[in-house]
């Protein structure tokens, strides 16, 4: 009895040991690295691990380097689920593994659908080769009010948003274009965006040569309800001076159609403008005037009107989107007046007046069509025809007593008309992609100038623009090659003149990410670029008692070639970015002077050269403790202007810092950026040294807050500056409103009804050159 009781005993411990050694001997390690399409390893990857019937098993993430490991899994068969924001999201059978098990690094395709409402708590990026892909944190989305407040809140490198102005800038003035989903908008669509709707924001920082000599594209990427809409509206008033930003926006969806119609106004009205000039006069018989300028406060007077009309239809494999837009810029008042006198003599004083009122007007009609093919084949068409039309005026006179000496009164009234047409084609390989393309852009303006006699000028000028761009990527170097041929030809009526040019475009980029989250990138590039139609016009409008302006109608399109570096790294909370560029434009287009019959002949040519080097250092520090955010961005510009009879050198330093605090549902921002002044040809041109506070309150899709424009400076100005050795001259210009310019913002936006992912129009065109000369200081 005892013999058999002990012999079960060691047979259940032989058992349950036999059983141990067989779990232990049965347990494997899953390994593998996440990699995007170029290779570059996936951060924060999800990975979970379930059994074929979708339970649970394990799970993790992945770490800097993209890499994985599941330890102590049981044989047996599994599906491994890989996903990761704005990613495909992979499943991988893994079925009959009996040992630890080494993947081969599984790729990632970037997600080309919306989302869902996906909540991201830690700061996301995807770098490209061409672009960044920023998906906003539940911070960020619940601090800010609409797009260009969430814009903000990101604090990109090399952009900067001014809030008061409704403008998005880069430096040097680059063109910067705004897209939703891929379609061209406007800043006042952006505002209208509800930030818990925005997916993410493709910063695309080095545009291919489809956008044009475009500097920076921002495509914001948005849910799009299938049923329901949204509607709202967005004010910000001044309180102690007239000044406004006001729109509204309303969006309705119907299975696979969507209408959409906004409209913006911003109105101005301030009476203490004016102008402080100084001029030097070197007359040819060696003899030399100082006329000073002293101006006394008067009147500026805008209305700006923005308004849109919206379908488009879209199913999975096309997308049509029709737009019609109307822009006015109404300047009812732009005067000045002041007092003229010699510096020598101050004795010897005029009265001076100089009103400038004008209207702009733009109507535009866009069409757009997108064929998704097989085989990640993608075929695009766009027409976009549009109106530009100028009623331009100017009164000057200097007046001593009941005297007036000098009287000018010129009158411009233009119309331009152009047609931009375009057709692209695309195919991806693998993580390669080619890109072919074709656009032509027409114009006609007709022109009638008046200053005491009428001169008519009727112009046609036409680009056509091929093009071919291949994106790749091996292992953690991303390359972009690219090649434009450009046919440039205009022909002027009055005086038959017609001109025909050819020009390569080609372009590279080589980009190469470390492992410690960094990445460098060098980027050299030629564009071309065509004389304005308003300056070859063979006009000329008298400036005032000394002075006359002048086209030419020989001047002739130039390069400009162009070189940049760029490093940026990422570690937790701190970001930093630098940058260089250089550039050089032999040939270009630039003012010069002269004298003729006694009078100074302000006039452009193609001249030596322009050179341009700048440098930039950003640093980015939060959120610390989901609370706090700041950015400082600091660099310096010089400048090389060599003319055909002048040769200049100028330096300007520039520094921008933002501050950004949360708590709860208050928000309070702060900006300070000082000028980014720019040369060219002999004239500087001062840009804004301007400080903004603003503080918020949202409760769920209202918000509410103060804010208060240049509140540490008594004056608002602007400088500008000509070197021309014969007829030189300082001004700055002030606006006594825009110092402490106290503020209330209120805004309300909602949306109902489901949404659904939707593809973006690729191509995007716009024709803003209203094609006349301007005249006055």
């Amino acid at each position: 009895m005892k013999k058999n009781k002990l012999f079960r005993i060691v047979a259940l411990n032989a058992v349950c040991i036999f059983a141990a050694v067989s779990v232990f001997a049965s347990e494997i390690d899953i390994k593998g690295r996440i990699v995007g399409e170029s290779r570059q390893a996936i951060e924060f990857a999800n990975i979970v691990l379930q059994t074929p019937d979708s339970v649970f098993v394990s799970g993790t993430t992945t770490g800097e380097d993209g890499r994985f490991a599941l330890p102590k899994v049981r044989t047996g068969d599994y599906r491994l689920i890989v996903s990761s924001i704005g990613y495909e999201t992979q499943a991988i059978d893994l079925k009959g593994y009996s040992g630890n098990l080494q993947l081969n690094d599984i790729v990632l395709a970037e997600s080309s659908v919306a989302l869902g409402d996906v909540t991201v708590t830690a700061s996301a990026s995807i770098t490209k080769p061409d672009r960044k892909i920023i998906f906003p944190t539940e911070r960020i989305v619940r601090i800010s009010t609409d797009g260009v407040d969430l814009l903000q809140q990101l604090m990109l490198p090399k952009i900067t948003v001014n809030q008061m102005t409704n403008a998005i800038t880069v430096p040097g003035g680059g063109e910067v274009q705004l897209r939703i989903n891929g379609v061209k908008v406007e800043i006042h669509d952006i505002k209208a965006l509800r930030p818990a709707d925005i997916l993410r924001v493709e910063f695309h920082d080095n545009p291919g040569l489809r956008y044009g000599n475009a500097e920076v594209v921002l495509d914001y990427i948005v849910h799009r309800p299938q049923t329901g809409g949204s509607f709202g509206f967005d004010s910000r008033q001044g309180i102690n001076a007239m000044w406004g930003e006001h729109g509204v926006n309303a969006k309705t969806n119907h299975k696979k159609s969507e209408f959409s119609a906004g409209y913006h106004f911003g109105p101005r009205d301030f009476y203490g403008m004016w102008r402080d000039n100084e001029e030097t006069f070197r007359f040819v018989n060696g003899t030399t005037l100082h006329r000073i300028e002293q101006g006394t406060p008067d009147h500026a007077e805008v209305y700006m009107h923005n308004a849109h009309l919206t379908y488009s239809f879209q199913d999975a494999k096309q997308l049509f989107n029709a737009s019609i837009r109307y822009g006015e810029d109404h300047n009812k008042h732009w005067d000045y007046q002041g007092i003229l006198y010699n510096k020598e003599i101050p004795s010897d004083k005029v009265a001076m007046i100089d009103r400038n009122p004008s209207l702009y007007q733009s109507p535009s009609v866009d069409l757009y069509y997108q064929r998704n093919m097989p085989k990640d084949q993608t075929l695009v068409f766009n027409i976009v025809g549009t109106l530009n039309r100028t009623d331009s005026r100017r009164m000057y006179q200097e007046q001593r007593g009941n005297r007036i000496l000098t009287d000018v009164n010129n009158r411009i009234d233009g119309k331009k008309y152009s047609v931009i047409a375009e057709g692209a084609y695309e195919k991806k390989f693998g993580a390669n992609r080619l890109g072919l393309g074709i656009r032509h852009d027409q114009s006609f303006s007709d022109n009638d100038y008046r200053n005491g006699r009428s001169h008519t000028t009727r112009m046609r000028q036409s680009d056509t623009y091929l093009y071919t761009e291949w994106k790749g990527a091996i292992r953690k170097f991303d390359y972009t090659l690219g090649m434009a041929l450009s046919r440039y030809d205009s022909h002027q009526e009055e005086t038959n003149h017609t001109y025909e040019y050819y020009h390569l475009r080609p372009k590279i980029s080589l980009q190469y990410h470390f492992p410690d989250q960094s990445l460098v990138r060098l980027r050299a590039n030629i564009s071309t670029h065509s004389p304005s139609l308003a300056n070859l016009g063979k006009v000329e409008m008298m400036i005032d008692s000394l002075q006359v302006q002048r086209g030419n109608p020989d001047l002739k399109p130039y390069r400009k070639y162009g070189v940049d570096l760029m490093y940026e790294v990422k570690k937790g909370v701190f970001y930093g970015n630098f940058w260089s560029s250089y550039e050089y434009a032999p040939k270009v287009i630039m003012d010069e002077k002269f004298w003729e019959n006694g009078k100074i002949v302000q006039t452009w040519d193609n001249q030596r050269n322009w050179q341009y080097l700048t440098s930039t250092l950003t640093l980015r520090v939060g959120p610390i403790k989901e609370i706090v955010q700041f950015s400082f961005s600091g660099g310096v510009n010089h400048f090389l202007s060599n003319g055909n009879t002048y040769a200049h050198r100028y330096t300007n330093w520039f520094c921008e810092a933002q501050v950004s605090a949360a708590y709860k549902n208050w928000k309070l921002m702060y900006m300070l950026k000082t000028s980014w002044n720019r040369f060219f040809g002999e004239t500087m041109t001062g840009g804004e040294n301007i400080q903004m506070v603003r503080l918020d309150y949202k409760y769920k899709n209202l918000s509410a807050g103060i804010g208060v424009f240049n509140p540490f400076i008594d004056n608002f100005k602007l400088d500008k500056e000509n070197w021309n050795c014969l007829a030189s001259y300082k001004r700055s210009t002030y606006i006594k409103e825009s110092s402490r310019l106290f503020t209330v913002n209120l805004s309300y936006h909602f949306s109902f009804g489901r949404t659904y992912s939707a593809s973006g129009k690729r191509l995007n065109n716009s024709d803003t050159d209203a094609g006349v000369m301007s005249t006055g200081k």
